[in-house]
């Protein structure tokens, strides 16, 4: 014997079973037998009491008679593979009825097994053992399924962050070119994960959105900008105000960037952080009416994705340092984005920005109060 049949055979041998049968000598015979044999074993005179018994202590296999006064085995073992906790448990019919035709239905009722009356003992056990053994391979089936789903979602975890940190690293590179720090990038997709949270508890269950997608937002958020690596220096860091023409090279980045995505897409099409980030990149500079660039959209037209982060990235760069401009405070961002509501942002996103006002502006100053110890560390 080797190592799994011993430990299967160590199993068999803690096995309750359940015996079901209205016959008290035939419970008698069954419960020695099967006593002798090293189970623990339980013993119901009728469908009622055996289900009671099940529901209070799961056997690991039923022995079942069917013709019985109050409910039949049929019945019996069809309301049991009708309780969540009891349909895992295997039946072994055992009936005097030798038409094929019932041990068919025994079968489609829900049966492992069946075995006729006046049964032999060393049959009923060899058909006992080998029931348990079954029911052990199968938990220990079910056991290495789960492990092994647990090592792939920790390995597709593990790529998923590291993907995100390649992603994230690139988008930090492309920021940087116009924001030394790079750090434009990570406050805005947190503010943009903030925002909408609080935009699916405010549309009541009316949002296509869930804590998933809420997820894949913030993290496709930091790519809204990264076609900012097709646009050339003298227009991208210029400190004073761009001329028309400079306006409009600036304004391909939204279609650089989205192109860019769209072509690893190609290559990763079930890649939703990818998918998300396009829209996003293409998309976060529409305006609510129609006013934005590059595809004019208004209203819903427009992504969520990109009317959330629009708001989130328009906070962002108005509280920023940059070059060219000073910094604002909370309290001048957040009136200049309630002016722009029903305008340049979604109503409803403002909404939602406005309903974690509090908190969006200790994230922001605890995110750039970590970005200047940082900084002060060297």
């Amino acid at each position: 014997m080797n190592h799994v049949e011993m430990k299967l055979s160590d199993r068999d041998a803690t096995s309750t079973i359940l015996v079901v049968d209205d016959t008290p000598e035939n419970l008698r015979l069954l419960v020695r037998a099967l006593s002798g044999a090293g189970h623990r074993v339980r013993a119901a005179p009728s469908g009622e009491i055996a289900l009671r018994m099940a529901r209070s202590e799961r056997p690991d296999l039923v022995l079942l008679d069917i013709d019985m006064p109050d409910l039949d085995g049929f019945q019996v073992c069809e309301l049991m593979r009708a309780d969540p906790a009891l349909r895992p448990v295997p039946v072994l019919f055992i009936s005097a009825i030798h038409d094929s035709r019932a041990k068919v239905k025994a079968l489609r009722a829900g049966g492992r097994d069946y075995v006729t009356k006046p049964f032999n003992m060393e049959e009923v056990l060899a058909r006992v053992a080998m029931q348990l053994e079954l029911r052990q391979l199968e938990l220990a089936l079910k056991d290495m399924n789960l492990r092994l789903a647990e090592i792939v979602e920790s390995q597709v975890r593990e790529i998923s962050d590291a993907q995100l940190a390649t992603i994230v690293a690139l988008a930090k590179l492309a920021e940087s070119r116009d924001d030394t720090t790079g750090m434009h990038v990570v406050r805005m997709a947190e503010i943009s994960r903030v925002v909408a949270e609080s935009y699916v508890r405010q549309s009541d269950g009316s949002t296509a959105l869930d804590a998933e997608r809420v997820r894949v937002l913030g993290r496709a958020a930091t790519l809204h900008d990264i076609g900012k690596v097709g646009i050339p220096d003298a227009v991208l860091l210029k400190p004073g105000r761009l001329t028309a023409e400079e306006l409009e090279i600036m304004k391909t980045h939204s279609e650089i960037g989205a192109k860019t995505l769209e072509a690893v897409i190609r290559s990763y099409p079930r890649n939703e952080l990818l998918r998300v980030g396009a829209e996003i990149a293409r998309s976060h500079h529409e305006r609510w009416d129609g006013a934005g660039y590059p595809a004019g959209l208004a209203g819903e037209a427009i992504p969520l994705s990109a009317r959330i982060v629009s708001v989130a990235d328009v906070y962002d760069a108005v509280r920023a340092v940059r070059p060219y401009k000073p910094p604002q405070t909370h309290e001048a961002t957040a009136a200049a984005i309630r002016q722009g509501r029903g305008t340049q942002f979604d109503p409803a996103v403002v909404d939602a920005f406005f309903g974690v006002e509090g908190e969006i502006e200790t994230v922001w100053r605890a995110m750039q109060s970590a970005r200047e110890v940082e900084l002060a560390r060297g």
